[in-house]
Formats: C-alpha cells, sequence, structure tokens
C-alpha cells in the first residue's frame, strides 16, 4: 500500500511539473478560459480511460474501444435528429425521448462488449486478438450502418438541442456540464472498484486468474462483466462527443483507445493486470492532455 501511495505522489508531482514549465513557456495558460477548455476536452477521454480500465486490470485489453465509440455516436446521432432537419437519417421517424437514442447506443456496445467477453472467456481467445478483430467488424458495420440510404456516408447533423444541451449548458457560465458528469462517472467507479465484492473480485482475477478461481470466483462472469461496463462507458464517450461537436460521422472515435491506454499506464495501471486505480488514470489522462495542447 505504501508502494501504490508513492507511485501517486511521483505522478502527482509528474503532472506539477508538466503544469508549471508550460506556465513558463507559455504564462496565458494561467487563464480560466484555457483551464476549462482543457477540463472539458478531457471529459470524454477521462471516460474512455475509465472503461479501459477495467479490461487492463484483468491483464487484458480491448482494441476496438474506439471504434465503439464510433458506433455509438453514428447510432445516437442517426436517432435524435430534429424532425424538421433536411437530411434526416431515418426520414418519417418522429422525435423520439431522447433517453431512447441513447439507450439504443448503450444496448448496442454492450452487446459488443458481450461478445468480446464471449471469446475470451469460452473460446480462449487472447484478448488483443478478439478485441483487434471484432475492432475490424464494428467499424465495417458502422461504415455498413453509415452508408445507408438516404445518408449514403454524409456526415450526420441536426442533432436536437435536448442531447447537445449537455455540452453547451455551462455551471456559472464557465464550467461544461460534460465536466460534470465524467467526474460522476469517476465516482461511480471509484465506488465499484473500492467498496464492492465485484471491484476486489477484479483485482483478485487481474492478479492471478487460477487464485480467483480456486477463491470460489466465477472468474467468466468477471471478465465478460468487465467487458460489457467497458463498452457502456466507451459508448457513453461516443454519446458526449456527438453532444459536443453536434454531429457525427463513422471516423468518430479512431484511435481513442490508445489515448485511454496510455493515460492509465501513465497513470500505474498494470498491463498486467491487478494494479491501478481511478485516481491514477485521472493524472494520466491530465498528463497526456496538456503534453498535447
Amino acid at each position: 500500500r505504501r508502494q501504490r501511495q508513492m507511485c501517486i505522489r511521483d505522478r502527482i508531482i509528474a503532472l506539477l511539473i508538466t503544469i508549471i514549465g508550460i506556465i513558463i513557456i507559455e504564462p496565458s495558460f494561467l487563464q480560466w478560459r484555457v483551464v476549462t477548455d482543457i477540463m472539458t476536452q478531457s471529459a470524454v477521454k477521462l471516460i474512455c480511460a475509465l472503461g479501459l480500465m477495467f479490461p487492463l486490470l484483468l491483464g487484458g485489453t480491448d482494441l476496438a474501444g474506439g471504434r465503439q465509440v464510433g458506433l455509438a455516436a453514428v447510432v445516437v446521432a442517426s436517432l435524435a435528429q430534429k424532425a424538421g432537419y433536411s437530411k434526416l437519417f431515418w426520414p418519417g421517424l418522429p422525435e423520439l425521448p431522447i433517453f431512447v437514442p441513447i439507450l439504443v447506443a448503450l444496448a448496442v456496445v454492450a452487446l459488443i462488449g458481450y461478445l468480446n467477453g464471449l471469446m475470451i472467456c469460452k473460446l480462449r481467445m487472447a484478448p488483443f486478438i478478439a478485441t483487434y478483430g471484432m475492432a475490424s467488424a464494428v467499424y465495417g458495420l458502422n461504415q455498413l450502418y453509415f452508408a445507408k440510404a438516404p445518408n449514403n456516408s454524409q456526415p450526420i447533423g441536426g442533432i436536437r438541442d435536448d442531447l447537445t444541451i449537455l455540452s453547451r449548458f455551462r455551471i456559472g457560465g464557465q464550467v461544461s456540464f460534460l465536466v460534470v458528469i465524467a467526474l460522476v462517472v469517476m465516482a461511480v467507479v471509484w465506488f465499484i472498484l473500492n467498496r464492492t465484492t465485484f471491484g476486489k473480485n477484479i483485482y483478485i482475477t487481474g492478479g492471478n486468474k487460477e487464485a480467483a478461481k480456486v477463491s470460489g470466483i466465477n472468474v467468466n462472469k468477471v471478465i465478460i462483466a468487465c467487458f460489457i461496463i467497458e463498452s457502456i462507458l466507451v459508448g457513453l464517450a461516443g454519446i458526449l462527443e456527438v453532444a459536443r461537436t453536434g454531429g457525427a460521422n463513422a471516423g468518430y472515435g479512431n484511435a481513442y483507445e490508445f489515448d485511454a491506454i496510455s493515460s492509465c499506464v501513465v497513470g500505474g495501471v498494470s498491463l498486467s493486470g491487478g494494479i491501478g486505480k481511478v485516481s491514477g488514470a485521472f493524472i494520466g489522462v491530465m498528463i497526456l492532455s496538456l503534453i498535447h495542447i
């Protein structure tokens, strides 16, 4: 435990050094507008990183994470257009309650997570191979759906205000509501990993699968559940991207999984499984966001 605390402390120091270095190079970085912009841009990245944490804690990965972001974005955008928009994806479809497109998008990606878990548990496929193949399948499926007439691969626009308000609404006129959503997701993930039996089982399974089986843990259920949760979180990230940009296309989410994995690793999440904290993923996201500005 002391060693983990030291690792987190080292990463906090690295984050502070990065911030100080940027301020020295560019003093205008201290402007509140710049800070809020970075927070807004980091919100979706943080949710993706929190999602990828689950397979990483098992000693696996999900290379289809970014493509699931894109699929969720296209699905929710296609179902959440304004009724009077000139280029409707589904002509004649009435405006649905906004929770319907959101739930449909999350259900689609949750199914993908379930299939990933099944391939790993039942077919004994390595997570790298299973999710790499799934990434190609998801992208192909998304392209086919996106190319459906009358859309014909045109960017989807005309997103309803009750979805885009998630990004447009700013607390105190400054902080985007996306930041609040990301912080809530972070709190929920922290609770799952630190205050539930399921969370403890994730760490035990990631540390030693054989020991987990001997102790009575249903390893297959843990793995499948982790991939479903991860898919739901990256799907949520895709939905929030639509809210932020006001549109969608099949290219959304490309390579997001690599940024998420990098953030987790920088934050101390072990690729071997069993080690990692939510606070570390948060610090990793912030460090990479600051480096990329």
